[in-house]
């Protein structure tokens, strides 16, 4: 089976440090989130538009809403599919804002910051703002 994040149906088994963050767009559970702006939206990897990952949303939400987000350790399945186990985690790039990928992004400028790893097929790790940011 291939790769895939569906970027719905989440289930979070344990989830870090949570706090409030206030939304700038639509995020779904499970969404990697960074600042941008002073608000929160999905995390990006694409040059020019990169948006870090801070936390995982740990409810659905739209723009101006308040929503609680893991900043610690997260350990979701639910919406990954066909991964790896062991393989590193990162902020997916193009379109896909707030997904997470396995290849490494590689267009010069993207962020490449490993933002966690798969404990198996369907069950990842992901770990907010552990790593140095990175770019390719």
């Amino acid at each position: 089976m291939a790769y895939a994040d569906a970027q719905s149906g989440a289930i979070i088994h344990y989830g870090g440090s949570p706090g409030t963050v206030k939304l700038g767009g639509v995020v779904s559970k499970g969404d990697a989130i960074g600042i941008s702006s002073g608000v929160w939206v999905r995390a990006l990897a694409t040059v020019t538009t990169v948006v870090q990952l801070r936390a995982v949303a740990a409810e659905d939400g739209a723009t101006d809403q308040e929503i609680t987000a893991y900043f610690g350790i997260v350990i979701m399945g639910g919406r990954i599919s066909g991964a790896t186990a062991g393989g590193a985690l990162y902020v997916a790039e193009g379109s896909d804002s707030g997904e997470y990928i396995q290849a490494i992004p590689t267009t010069t400028g993207d962020a490449t910051t490993v933002v966690g790893y798969m404990l198996s097929a369907t069950i990842g790790v992901i770990t907010p703002s552990f790593n140095t940011d990175s770019v390719a």
